[in-house]
């Protein structure tokens, strides 16, 4: 998970960031902004940001003295340069109009330039063979699919296409050859960075962003290019489908903690449910019956076993009930599943127990994972998605004002907000930038759809006589 990087990066790294009581360290941002003329990206640093402004529309930083900072064209490095420098102008420009060429969802005023901000941000993240950046600082600077299956849907419903597609693109170039994805791959596409475990969440993740996008794309050529992308799909999808155990749930599998538990987690389970319905949904619409008909009996033993055993907990970290809640409850809401009838309560128990005094969440309680009070961007916005799409709009619209309230003075979303609410750590971060606009989509009336799940037809009665 993004959220919880920079306690898993190494032993070394983690002894740096955490405490004698073993909550992370009170450290401060790590990066503030981003410089991006399209081709190379560039972190503004924190003392780079300190009264500095990006000029409005674009990716150039205006500096106190009143000279621009910006990285132009052709270059890896940054320059300052005059305000009003012809090369920086060009450059705001080309970034409005691809603003104007989209949707900047939210009401006007704050919602508005946090959306902007968020759109700006992750277009800079987003490299030119399609890989996305979860933030850009070493450590963070990777391509995980959960992270930019989000950008995937939150670029294809604010009208960015192309780019939407580019990451799709990339996310079939890196899968493995057994249909499944390490947890993230180098910038370049040549691979995993380390030893990390893969994980099985991305079967499920990268199917719905393509669900999402084809729901989004121009009709015109949408099913051409979905072609491209079915092999992918299906791979995905048959090995989800073909991890389900006896009573339909997946292995145990690291989640989007990045950290392993003993038994199936909701973390992966609700993904996966996702990504079937979103394979058997596609498979229909390219007229391949028989993997739509085999995805969907799998989405419904996986739905069987869900109720089965994380419903009666209340929907917690693990089906054995023994690790506490978890903020991917969420997860079985809308966009990404049909809520079950008992989720509300759920939500609304977990919202509680991971409720710090900061006005944020923390991912989850399991007992042998301290988190202190130190809040993720990530887990809380995942509450704004939920009550979206389960009709607690008014609850939703409370998580959207309080994430974009932590903003830096850059006006960048951070990954964590310290105990006494400042923002921390890498920051922008990708992820919270899709998930936000997502749930402003949701605020402006427009929510994203959720895959179906279908039923089986009535069974043929038997005729008398």
């Amino acid at each position: 998970m993004t959220v919880t990087r920079s306690a898993v990066l190494s032993a070394t790294l983690l002894a740096g960031l955490l405490g004698g009581t073993g909550t992370l360290a009170d450290t401060p941002e790590r990066s503030s902004g981003l410089l991006s003329n399209g081709v190379a990206t560039e972190a503004v640093t924190p003392s780079q940001s300190v009264d500095a402004s990006y000029v409005p529309g674009g990716n150039v930083l205006r500096l106190p003295s009143g000279k621009w900072r910006y990285l132009p064209a052709g270059a890896t490095k940054s320059v300052v340069v005059d305000a009003g420098d012809a090369g920086a102008l060009e450059q705001v420009a080309a970034s409005r109009a691809w603003l104007a060429s989209g949707r900047v969802p939210g009401a006007p005023g704050l919602r508005r330039e946090s959306a902007e901000r968020a759109l700006l941000s992750m277009r800079a993240l987003l490299q030119p063979n399609g890989s996305f950046a979860a933030a850009w600082y070493p450590f963070w600077d990777f391509s995980w699919p959960r992270d930019s299956s989000f950008a995937v849907a939150a670029f294809a419903h604010t009208g960015h296409d192309e780019e939407a597609y580019r990451i799709l693109r990339y996310n079939s170039a890196t899968q493995r050859a057994d249909g499944t994805w390490e947890a993230r791959t180098r910038l370049d596409g040549s691979g995993p960075p380390d030893a990390r475990p893969w994980q099985l969440d991305a079967n499920g993740w990268v199917p719905w962003a393509a669900w999402q996008w084809y729901r989004a794309a121009p009709a015109a050529d949408r099913d051409g290019r979905l072609e491209i992308l079915y092999p992918t799909i299906r791979k995905a999808a048959d090995y989800a489908a073909g991890s389900l155990d006896a009573d339909g749930l997946p292995p145990a599998s690291p989640d989007y903690w990045e950290l392993p538990t003993a038994t199936v987690n909701i973390g992966t389970a609700a993904p996966l449910l996702a990504g079937l319905n979103s394979s058997a949904d596609l498979a229909r619409s390219l007229g391949r019956a028989e993997d739509a008909a085999r995805w969907s009996d799998a989405a419904r033993r996986l739905s069987a076993g869900i109720a089965a055993r994380f419903a009666p907990v209340g929907y917690q970290r693990t089906a054995d009930g023994l690790h506490g809640r978890d903020s991917a409850v969420a997860f079985m809401a809308p966009p990404f599943n049909t809520a079950p009838a008992d989720l509300p309560t759920a939500l609304d128990e977990t919202y509680r127990a991971l409720l710090r005094p900061n006005g944020g969440l923390v991912p989850g309680n399991d007992p042998a994972t301290r988190w202190g009070d130190i809040t993720w961007t990530a887990s809380t916005s995942f509450f704004a998605l939920a009550w979206s799409g389960t009709g607690e709009g008014a609850k939703a619209g409370d998580v959207i004002d309080w994430v974009l309230s932590k903003r830096n003075t850059l006006g960048e979303l951070p990954e964590t907000v310290s105990a006494d609410g400042r923002p921390k750590a890498v920051v922008p971060l990708g992820w919270t930038d899709a998930i936000v606009l997502i749930a402003l989509l949701g605020a402006d009336g427009t929510p994203l759809h959720t895959p179906p799940l279908h039923t089986p037809p009535p069974a043929r009665q038997p005729q008398a006589g």
